[in-house]
């Protein structure tokens, strides 16, 4: 249900960020409480806004309703002209040389035989595309039992993030919607998660206190258990996987969905190119390396994280109430303490070094680094990436030679005024920056070489179709 800064700069090149960000609920204040049934207290609070303060056009967290939030995106789809079909799913599909032929059986009755070029698993857990291709998901399931429910409080609407460490921790508050409705997330108490039939009432009395609230109304409830596991492979010839058919993992920090959403991205517009022309098949190539090991990753962390803080025990109660307040308090203290947080919590941090596709270092710029973002410091150059597509960007002037070839190549160019603000964003003066359609640096050169530039496109058998510049 939180909408992390990547994905909202995602969602501002597709022009619709403004209105998500409406529909939603910004969550600027993190409270972090201690202690257990008999009552808590707040022991530090966290302002994501100072958090990533220049760092990102959305320096926040968003409180948004993932059914809310899926609309939104159909209605949005279905204005693009493009319509979800519901009532039918995948059953099975096999491949040709010239594409992938999909069985898709409808609830009213009927199978339907549909080709097209390549297919995207973004089928969930239970992913069908991946058991069609006997991919392993290795990994496993944490025995803990979870409770979610939207309720009200007493108190009234809070637009801030609760957490407490205390007892039995993992216990947090979001707001979750403008009506006034509260998330509720956390472990049921021990002693209660073997029922059969386990409703809000069995664990009003160990969960207020936690949270210092008073429950005045309940929406829903229900509980879940947390899984952990990556698929082997993101890629089988023509068919891909995304998000949870792919990788699943902790709720911890709020990955999941956005890590869907980035997948998404980024195989979405490799697609496009390829399928349009304007690239060749073997940029494909690079969509599972950039997010497999992103995802390995973030399911190792967000499991450590996760299995210490949920921990039984003194060992578990230890971490909880003096290691994770503590370490939140030394590394907030600090404005790099505070950015690294952001950073790896907002996903801007994501990068692809190694990936075929990154090449060279400008400063402290590198191939596959997300585009450092300037506009806070008055020029936004986050804005031509509105355009969805391949450009190119200098920090300072232009060589002609460099002009001439963006225009030969019909390559948009960026000129952006050297500043004091693009200098501590880690670009090089003068530099070159070719920039992907999905915001991250291609290629990085300290000097304007057309050679390496045209080498670079011939690579890949780039086409580009705008030869504006600004």
């Amino acid at each position: 249900m939180v909408v992390q800064a990547r994905t909202l700069e995602f969602y501002g090149q597709y022009g619709f960020a403004a209105e998500v960000i409406e529909r939603g609920i910004i969550a600027e204040t993190a409270h972090v409480r201690e202690g257990g049934s008999n009552g808590s207290r707040e022991v530090l609070s966290i302002s994501f806004k100072e958090m990533g303060a220049g760092l990102s056009p959305y320096p926040f967290a968003l409180a948004y309703p993932q059914d809310d939030h899926e609309r939104f995106l159909i209605e949005t789809l279905r204005d693009a002209g493009c319509e979800v079909e519901w009532g039918a799913r995948l059953t099975g599909f096999s491949e040709n040389e010239n594409g992938v032929r999909a069985s898709i059986e409808h609830n009213a009755g009927g199978v339907e035989e549909a080709e097209s070029a390549y297919i995207c698993g973004c089928d969930g857990a239970r992913s069908c595309v991946r058991e069609t291709l006997q991919l392993g998901f290795p990994g496993g399931s944490y025995e803990q039992l979870f409770y979610v429910a939207d309720v009200k409080i007493a108190q009234g609407f809070s637009r801030d993030l609760y957490i407490n460490l205390g007892q039995h921790i993992l216990t947090l508050m979001f707001p979750v919607r403008s009506s006034g409705m509260q998330r509720l997330i956390g472990l049921v108490p021990p002693g209660l998660s073997h029922r059969e039939k386990l409703g809000f009432e069995d664990i009003r009395a160990e969960v207020e206190p936690l949270l210092d609230i008073k429950v005045t109304q309940v929406n829903w409830f229900s509980t879940y258990r947390v899984h952990h596991r990556v698929a082997d492979k993101f890629r089988v010839g023509r068919a891909f996987l995304v998000g949870d058919a792919g990788h699943i993992h902790s709720p911890a920090g709020g990955q999941g969905m956005n890590t869907g959403i980035g997948d998404a991205v980024n195989l979405g517009w490799k697609i496009a190119k390829v399928l349009q022309n304007c690239a060749d098949a073997s940029l494909l190539d690079t969509y599972e390396p950039e997010r497999i090991g992103f995802a390995r990753s973030l399911v190792s962390t967000t499991d450590r994280a996760f299995t210490g803080l949920v921990g039984e025990g003194v060992a578990g109660e230890f971490t909880r109430k003096v290691v994770a307040p503590l370490v939140f308090g030394v590394v907030t203290r600090f404005s790099l303490g505070r950015h690294a947080i952001f950073r790896t919590i907002s996903q801007t941090r994501i990068h692809y070094p190694d990936s075929p596709l990154s090449q060279g270092v400008a400063g402290d710029v590198h191939g596959g680094d997300r585009l450092p973002w300037v506009g806070a410091r008055a020029q936004n150059n986050f804005e031509p990436l509105r355009s969805l597509d391949w450009q190119a960007h200098v920090y300072g002037e232009t060589d002609k030679d460099i002009e001439i070839a963006c225009r030969e190549l019909h390559l948009p160019l960026h000129v952006f005024a050297w500043s004091v603000g693009t200098k501590e964003a880690g670009f090089r003066r003068d530099a070159l920056y070719l920039v992907r359609p999905d915001g991250y640096i291609a290629l990085a050169l300290f000097e304007q070489r057309v050679s390496k530039l045209r080498t670079f496109v011939e690579q890949f058998h780039l086409r580009f179709h705008n030869s504006s510049s600004a």
